[in-house]
């Protein structure tokens, strides 16, 4: 730490201060959360959650939630303030100015997975700047900070412990004495309870409904490292009831043998943190827990309470989140942008488009986040709807390079929102395209396909293949077989970007209808009805675009390489090989995947299929295509090489194939004839 790390990243007067404290921790959970993400790739059990999940945010989009939430809340009551030019990260767009009274003694903010506590601690210093701008002292507004402003809740004792002790510091900063005296603050970890004596309850003074409430969060505690803020609570608890309960309990000055006093602190503080879940809060930010291999009880809770936002615990906080905030508040995120698009999370679109408004989104480039492989966005909702809500959207997916690069990017849109990855958009546009995805750089020109009346599935079947569960057994490439097996059946697997015709590189264990991959437990045998069928196939996952290829009957498609089965193939084909359809595609699905359910959804203009033109170009590519890949030894139909079409008649080898030889037994032998080879065949007649 003294020798490699720059003094100014330790000095409070630099910045460095909080995210030296971030930082370290990361480095310090590295091994941890290493271990724990790469074990067997199973669920993440509850004690490993902390380090599964634990990820430091970045300065910058740190300073973008919070004064896109918390800053323009502020000017919403008061848009003239000179806070407004220390808002760095303030994007573009109106500011509506309320007119209710404002107290901010009374202003409430909540990160509940808070880890070190940055963003708390960067929203501390705004808040001062309020509070000196409404007429207090730095000591009273410290004050009142930490004892009415700012609340946070973590799982992990340690990033609590880092949290609590950063926030204390920002606190000295302004403060000097902060120290020497007992400080109220709003910090809290969840700590697991056990069952509570009988006795513990019978000495209470109290009514049975209080007892049984309290009975009944002792209870949902005792999961509460596993659920932490996602807990839910069937009602609203009278909480001047309950904590009257509990300090009835007497304070044990002499042996206790009940543990009455254990059994007291561990009950108020329970009560805190409920009292904290069940507060509506001015503004939620948070860069929540990414965990999609949850345990057994974990998601067995999640599907009971979150079915709708249940693909990950991020979606869960989403939605959390923006139901604890008021009305008219705001809740910010760091999260995996792949809620935006994707089928898994259509519910979470939904419920937004439907009833809340996004403020404003920043989509960063696909691998701009180095510490986590996952792509990024950073967004602000507001807990209010109206029809013609219009959000700022940024559009980094251009610019690559790494969170510092996508900072000045951002800094640049601030300053001229001109720029052209700067967007104002309508929400309800989300709602005309299939799936509702966030396509907010939709133009008018493309929105209107979305109208045409008929998409790809209502015209043809787009449908996924079968999974072996065991590829590395089922699968060989052609020339590893026997070609005179009948059962060693050509599949269609995806594969590299390629256009018309190709790929055509694997074969698939069929022997007996596929009994032996039937047999196994961890096969998957979809739409076998299509198996053998003619179709238009494209790879699922690809870093560039879709590329579709015509199959030809005789194949079976497996996962990898989703197929659109009709009687309109060549139109369809050259309709996915189009720009408009990759347009579409980009929209629909922004990420690597081309999935079959959503290239299903996509328009379809049936006029296409009885365009002679379209459908005599698409049958000039694949006969373009289908010769070029027969051309090289890649092909079970390759011939000779292209090159032999330019030697003489009276030169050429009368075997007429381009022999390419290859080592095997001290020998060199014609690469044709390795399939052979490998079965033995050829061995036996050296």
């Amino acid at each position: 730490m003294v020798d490699d790390i720059k003094e100014d990243d330790f000095d409070v007067d630099k910045g460095g201060q909080v995210e030296i404290i971030g930082w370290l921790y990361q480095y310090y959970n590295i091994e941890p959360h290493d271990k724990v993400v790469n074990i067997n790739g199973g669920p993440i059990k509850t004690n490993d959650i902390p380090a599964a999940t634990q990820l430091f945010t970045t300065d910058w989009v740190v300073r973008y939630m919070v004064d896109n939430s918390l800053g323009r809340l502020y000017l919403e009551y008061f848009p003239d303030s000179p806070i407004k030019a220390n808002l760095t990260y303030l994007l573009p767009g109106p500011i509506e100015k309320r007119t209710d009274s404002f107290d901010l003694s009374k202003l409430k903010m909540l990160d509940d997975a808070m880890g070190s506590g940055h963003i708390l601690v960067y929203a501390f210093d705004l808040l001062i700047q309020m509070y000196e701008e409404q007429g207090y002292g730095k000591r009273d507004a410290t004050d009142a900070i930490l004892a009415h402003n700012l609340y946070g809740l973590e799982i992990d004792k340690r990033a609590y412990q880092l949290a609590y002790f950063a926030l204390m510091m920002k606190a000295r900063q302004y403060n000097r004495r902060i120290l020497s005296k007992p400080t109220r603050h709003n910090l809290h970890v969840f700590e697991s309870t056990v069952d509570l004596p009988n006795e513990v309850f019978e000495k209470m003074k109290a009514s049975k409904d209080t007892i049984d409430d309290l009975r009944t969060l002792v209870s949902t505690f005792k999961k509460a490292k596993l659920l932490g803020s996602i807990m839910h609570f069937e009602k609203k608890f009278d909480f001047d009831a309950l904590f009257s309960a509990v300090n009835s309990l007497p304070d044990s000055t002499q042996l206790d043998l009940f543990g009455l006093q254990a059994a007291k602190n561990s009950l108020l503080g329970i009560l805190k943190i409920t009292q904290v879940l069940q507060t509506h809060f001015d503004v939620v930010a948070t860069n929540p827990p990414y965990l999609n291999r949850m345990n057994g009880d974990l998601k067995k809770y999640v599907k009971k309470y979150y079915k709708a936002y249940s693909g990950d615990l991020f979606s869960v906080f989403i939605w959390k989140n923006i139901e604890m905030t008021k009305q008219d508040g705001y809740s910010a995120y760091m999260t995996p942008f792949v809620w935006m698009f994707i089928k898994t999370y259509e519910g979470l679109r939904k419920s937004i488009l439907d009833s809340k408004q996004i403020s404003s989104l920043i989509q960063m480039e696909y691998s701009a986040f180095e510490e986590a492989t996952v792509p990024i966005n950073t967004f602000v909702l507001k807990n209010d709807m109206s029809a013609d809500s219009t959000g700022t959207y940024l559009k980094l997916s251009d610019f690559k390079g790494g969170m510092e690069v996508q900072r000045r990017y951002v800094l640049k849109a601030v300053a001229d929102p001109s720029v052209s990855y700067l967007y104002r958009t309508k929400q309800t546009n989300f709602e005309k395209i299939p799936g509702s995805p966030l396509c907010y750089w939709i133009s008018d020109r493309v929105l209107k396909v979305f109208s045409l009346p008929k998409k790809i599935n209502d015209i043809g079947f787009s449908k996924k293949g079968l999974d072996t569960g065991e590829n590395t057994k089922f699968y060989r490439l052609w020339f590893e077989v026997n070609n005179e097996a009948d059962y060693w059946i050509p599949l269609n697997k995806g594969g590299k970007f390629r256009k018309w015709y190709g790929n055509h590189e694997y074969v698939i264990n069929w022997s007996q209808n596929g009994s032996a991959i039937k047999r196994n437990g961890k096969a998957n045998i979809r739409n076998e009805k299509f198996y053998f069928k003619p179709s238009v196939s494209w790879s699922d996952v690809t870093s560039g675009k879709l590329s579709a290829r015509l199959t030809p009957s005789g194949f079976i498609f497996d996962a990898t390489g989703p197929s659109y089965f009709g009687a309109n193939l060549f139109s369809m084909l050259a309709y996915m090989n189009s720009k408009v359809f990759a347009s579409i595609a980009a929209l629909m699905m922004p990420t690597i995947h081309f999935t079959n359910g959503q290239v299903g959804l996509i328009p379809y203009n049936t006029q296409a299929d009885s365009n002679q033109r379209i459908v005599f170009l698409s049958k000039a590519n694949v006969l373009i295509s289908k010769t070029e890949w027969n051309n090289f030894e890649q092909s079970w139909k390759f011939d000779y090489h292209p090159y032999m079409f330019h030697i003489a008649d009276h030169q050429k080898s009368p075997t007429t194939k381009l022999l390419i030889f290859f080592e095997f037994c001290d020998k060199y032998v014609p690469i044709q004839f390795r399939g052979l080879i490998f079965f033995g065949q050829l061995s036996k007649k050296r």
